[in-house]
């Protein structure tokens, strides 16, 4: 049986339930892997930009169950779910509370006597915030990306060989991606001195990260379509960048590599 770790506080991200891309087995199973007093969900859970182009098999029985889960944990644990730019269908809602959920469009965290501003990230991003066909376009492209990044490692499983995200490393590789990333960051870095926190913490940008830009902490949870990755916190206030992959004790690789469909009995 597999030992539970329990966290103070888990921070998950760009989920994108109702996108083929989305690692909903993968990210359920690490919330059956790891527990938490509260349990912050920092936008574009569900990606309602992809259910608008009316795929519909884009939705799938994993995304709902993983929709049942967070109703069936949320007896233990505080839920926040964050509004992303994906998920700006909840804008009509906003602020809204059911048992112990809540959806906000950000969110102040207190912990160990440090205040952290959290938001998803997308209002600070001019592609998103101003130029909206843009960015559609822009995901277009990524799904395309994605794609080939899928069957890329179909090839590497065949081989016996390790899961390696071929998106993320050729966007490490473009300088405008690079560039984007840092004036990124240092935004967020100057909204979260100016609102008096010790760190920002966000998702969007689908980069896991931990750094200091001097006195403010910077965290980034990433994403479940290319990093599967999250933050954690202990009772301490010491925060963790964790992968999936090194995390699970699941021995058949496949399982995450892969994005199989739906059976009767999935």
């Amino acid at each position: 049986m597999t030992k539970i770790k329990h966290h103070k506080t888990i921070i998950l991200s760009d989920i994108h339930l109702g996108s083929k891309w989305s690692k909903a087995k993968e990210v359920a199973y690490f919330l059956k892997e790891n527990s938490c007093d509260e349990l912050i969900l920092c936008g574009d859970i569900i990606d309602g930009w992809c259910l608008r182009r009316g795929k519909k098999s884009k939705w799938r029985k994993r995304h709902t169950r993983f929709i049942k889960s967070l109703l069936d944990i949320q007896h233990e644990t505080k839920i926040v779910y964050i509004r992303g730019n994906h998920d700006d269908f909840l804008d009509r809602i906003l602020p809204f509370k059911f048992q112990n959920i809540s959806i906000v469009k950000d969110y102040i965290y207190t912990s160990c006597n440090k205040r952290y501003y959290i938001l998803h990230g997308d209002v600070f991003d001019k592609v998103t915030s101003r130029l909206s066909w843009l960015a559609k376009l822009g995901d277009i492209g990524y799904s395309i990306l994605l794609w080939i990044n899928k069957i890329y490692n179909n090839r590497r499983i065949k081989k016996g060989l390790p899961y390696y995200s071929f998106s993320k490393e050729i966007k490490k590789k473009i300088k405008a991606s690079v560039s984007y990333i840092s004036d990124f960051e240092e935004h967020l870095v100057k909204i979260a001195r100016q609102k008096k926190c010790d760190g920002v913490i966000c998702g969007h940008i689908h980069h896991p990260e931990k750094k200091y830009y001097e006195d403010i902490l910077y965290l980034n949870s990433g994403d479940w379509v290319e990093s599967l990755s999250a933050l954690t916190e202990d009772y301490e206030g010491n925060w963790e960048v964790v992968f999936y992959h090194q995390e699970s004790k699941i021995k058949n690789l496949s399982a995450f590599i892969q994005d199989y469909p739906d059976s009767k009995n999935s």
